[in-house]
């Protein structure tokens, strides 16, 4: 046996501590109402690289091979490595928490997202993430470290991303993204979007994706961050309803009238942010009305000249000039196609990674044609 699941099925007890699964690479026992001491027979499940025990009663020592990839870090120690939640280390806000930079006493650099208790929906939100992140692994996903929660502090305590948010890059002063940049990191949220809707064995929905939800690494690698408003639908579903409000601009036109949470949400969400990424205009900035949105703005520029509506940050090089009109406008014409108003209509994640790939191999390879003609002879 590789894969176990029996989540989602309101199962009683404790489980067997003799099993013997030394081929097993996914458990998922999620949702259910087990007891007793987390399952020990893990500790020889050396293939093991996907565990989801969320929603349950364990009890006592977790086993080393759970803890390998959660680190204990307790309250005390947030408040020293945050100087008491200092506001000089507060890298933002959000709905329902705050973001803290933080560094232990090993050296260890890491965000600490506090989760403001005052506000219902904060429990909830805490407790999506933490059974979303602590089972998927993905390089384009923030890695969660560890948790800390008791009955008046619950805080996520993830990798530090040194370059900020996707959103601060683009609107900051010194904007150093070129189109190899932008591209990259869209290539970057598609490939965490493929995971979640294909790559997992259940489909998990962001629901929130836009610009200041994608973290940037020393590298400048993307990395898709809060889960908070997500969902987790079974192999049966593919669609739910939902009475969580999304991010105005972003959220797909059948989420904000009914509710409808689908990975063609997803989709919708991902065109306004390559839109938005390649213009750098806001869905709801104030050029834009009734009459005229950011998709209709940038449908209308690609029946003219793209170059109309991009960020003139990446118009610098008049000599590949046309090789960037040419690259923009196919990224464009496919954050079009993802945010068609039927859901039904709309290409699927999977598409859009191929395409985008297409479409950087092509622009690397007019870029390098066009280094050797600069080079003397």
């Amino acid at each position: 046996m590789t894969i176990l699941s029996v989540m989602e099925n309101e199962l009683t007890g404790s489980l067997p501590s003799t099993t013997e699964l030394p081929n097993l690479e996914m458990l998922y026992l999620a949702d259910n109402n087990f007891s007793g001491p987390f399952p020990s027979f893990i500790t020889n499940a050396s293939k093991l690289s996907v565990l989801n025990l969320g929603l349950n009663s364990f009890s006592g020592i977790i086993p080393s091979a759970i803890g390998k990839s959660w680190r204990r870090i307790s309250y005390h120690e947030l408040v020293r490595a945050t100087d008491r939640f200092s506001e000089n280390n507060l890298l933002g806000k959000g709905s329902f928490g705050s973001v803290y930079k933080g560094r232990l006493d090993d050296g260890m650099e890491l965000a600490v997202k506090v989760f403001h208790l005052d506000f219902e929906e904060a429990v909830t939100s805490f407790e999506a993430e933490c059974e979303v992140m602590s089972s998927i692994r993905h390089r384009n996903l923030v890695k969660i470290i560890s948790c800390c929660s008791n009955d008046d502090f619950k805080a996520l305590i993830l990798e530090y991303m040194p370059n900020g948010s996707l959103e601060q890059c683009l609107y900051s002063d010194n904007n150093v993204l070129d189109i190899s940049h932008r591209l990259n990191i869209m290539i970057d949220v598609a490939s965490a979007l493929e995971y979640l809707h294909f790559g997992y064995l259940t489909l998990i929905v962001h629901c929130d994706l836009k610009p200041s939800n994608v973290l940037l690494d020393e590298n400048m690698v993307a990395h898709l961050t809060d889960f908070g408003i997500s969902k987790l639908l079974g192999e049966e579903k593919s669609m739910t309803q939902t009475q969580t409000l999304a991010t105005i601009g972003y959220m797909a036109p059948e989420y904000g009238r009914e509710g409808r949470v689908s990975k063609n949400g997803d989709v919708y969400s991902f065109g306004i942010m390559v839109m938005e990424t390649f213009t750098r205009k806001k869905p709801i900035d104030e050029i834009f009305t009734e009459e005229m949105s950011l998709r209709s703005w940038v449908g209308d520029s690609l029946c003219e000249t793209v170059m109309k509506v991009v960020d003139t940050n990446l118009l610098m090089d008049d000599e590949q000039f046309s090789k960037k009109e040419e690259c923009v406008s196919s990224i464009l014409s496919l954050a079009m196609e993802c945010t068609r108003e039927s859901p039904e209509e709309r290409i699927n994640i999977k598409e859009a990674v191929n395409r985008l790939l297409k479409i950087r191999v092509n622009f690397l390879a007019n870029e390098a044609m066009a280094r050797r003609r600069r080079q003397p002879n």
